[in-house]
């Protein structure tokens, strides 16, 4: 394995990494490269010799997002790639819930996540003594839970759900009312998209929920011919100033499919610099909110995480079986 001392700029790794740094160049600046290029080759030649596949969600910066994930994509495609792989590691490159997902589909495979810090608003906001309360509130009433919740938490509920098939899963339950959980402003979105009516939690994002309609108005008074999509994590008045919204994997497809001159992304802006990379004809407006949590995922500690195979991902199997029943749900559910 690589030592930290073997962790050097060299000729060979210049040469072995040139192709990698050419996915990116457009959003990592030459002068960072060096930093980033001995990390790169020493985390993909770890990955060989564990047998190591890393998930990378749309969020991560670019230098793990084109430099070292096998896998991209937002929620949903992690979760459903995940059951794909014969990898015998997973490396998580995002947050501590998708750890969970990826464990629950595969249960006897090892499972990273390479920050214990990991954690997300979103999961935070409700626990599984909330959703038994609500539905003593609301008998008979199905549940749906965003996946960006815990374990626990799936545990409890009906279905998963994320925000690119929320609308499909709550119309495959065939009901007039469902719970729709943590996330307030999604469930606002699907309310709008459906007749289904909708209950919702009061959780927030708190990258989305930072943005707001002037700010929007703001960006559009600075740049002509701008087109605004956004996340429907994003409060109401940012949706209805947008031009089109959509969960991360329609944002990029809509930039891909109608080539806008000039895009604001109104979502994490890592995503905004992934998406930028392959998409020089567009120029990208960038309002930049981290998350603090993804962020707390670097080369570095994913580099350590191969090394160690620590921290591992371990959910009890009375519970996993549980929650594990509401993510197969979701899957099953067919796009339209």
């Amino acid at each position: 394995m690589p030592e930290v001392a073997e962790l050097a700029y060299t000729p060979a790794v210049a040469a072995a990494t040139a192709p990698i740094y050419e996915r990116m160049k457009r959003v990592v600046p030459a002068i960072e490269w060096p930093f980033h290029a001995p990390l790169v080759h020493a985390i993909n030649e770890l990955k060989r010799e564990r047998n190591a596949v890393i998930l990378a969600h749309n969020y991560q910066t670019p230098e793990i997002f084109h430099g070292v994930a096998d896998i991209v994509g937002d929620s949903l495609a992690l979760a459903a790639k995940a059951t794909e792989t014969d990898a015998d590691v997973i490396v998580l490159a995002g947050v501590h819930f998708m750890a969970e997902t990826a464990k629950l589909l595969n249960p006897a495979k090892t499972v990273l996540i390479p920050s214990r810090n990991a954690g997300c608003s979103l999961a935070d906001s409700i626990t599984a003594a909330d959703v038994r309360l609500l539905r003593e509130a609301h008998p008979g009433v199905p549940v749906v839970a965003y996946v960006n919740t815990s374990a626990e938490v799936k545990a409890e509920v009906d279905i998963c759900c994320t925000s690119g098939n929320a609308v499909e899963v709550v119309e495959s339950l065939g009901v007039d009312r469902v719970i729709f959980l943590p996330d307030e402003y999604l469930a606002k979105y699907v309310a709008t998209q459906t007749k289904v009516e909708i209950i919702a939690w009061k959780g927030h994002c708190e990258v989305h929920e930072r943005f707001t309609g002037a700010e929007i108005d703001e960006f559009r008074r600075r740049f002509d011919r701008l087109t605004v999509i956004a996340h429907p994590e994003c409060p109401p008045d940012v949706l209805q100033a947008a031009d089109f919204v959509g969960s991360t994997a329609r944002m990029i497809d809509f930039v891909g499919n109608e080539k806008p001159p000039r895009v604001l992304m109104v979502t994490e802006c890592s995503m905004s610099d992934n998406v930028a990379a392959a998409s020089p004809e567009t120029e990208f407006v960038r309002p930049c909110n981290l998350c603090p949590h993804m962020k707390t995922v670097t080369l570095s500690s994913i580099l350590d995480s191969l090394r160690t195979l620590e921290p591992r991902v371990e959910i009890p199997d009375a519970l996993a079986a549980r929650a594990r029943r509401s993510v197969e749900r979701m899957l099953a559910v067919k796009p339209k």
